[in-house]
């Protein structure tokens, strides 16, 4: 009994197949393997961030305390960035206002940005 004829070029590609198949499979297994250590950095970071801010916040009430109990007073710090949004039209509004809304680039109604506060941008958000 004669064995059925395959064609060298169906062998090849069978061949190839299974070489991109394994190759493939050992790449997502290392992906897999990746992204677990990434997602658990991810996890340790956050959980850093949230310590860090426990901390501060308990600086912020131990100062507070400090202040209070040698006669002081504690202020606080002032916050470095504020989101500043558009609500209102263009009709209507003076030119000042309008200049700046354009410095701050809202130029339309609900537009948002993000400004750093420093004595010039609240001396401009007070017009």
């Amino acid at each position: 009994k004669k064995l059925p004829q395959v064609p060298e070029s169906l062998l090849k590609k069978r061949k190839q197949n299974a070489e991109l198949r394994a190759k493939r499979a050992k790449a997502a297994l290392l992906n897999k393997q990746r992204l677990k250590v990434k997602r658990r950095d991810v996890f340790k970071r956050a959980e850093k961030y949230v310590k860090e801010y426990r901390v501060k916040e308990r600086d912020e009430i131990r100062l507070a305390r400090e202040a209070k109990k040698h006669g002081n007073f504690y202020v606080p710090a002032e916050p470095k960035v504020a989101f500043v949004m558009r609500i209102r039209g263009i009709n209507g509004v003076h030119p000042k206002p309008r200049k700046v809304m354009q410095l701050f680039r809202l130029r339309q109604i609900n537009n948002g940005v993000f400004v750093k506060l420093n004595k010039a941008t609240i001396n401009m958000l007070r017009l």
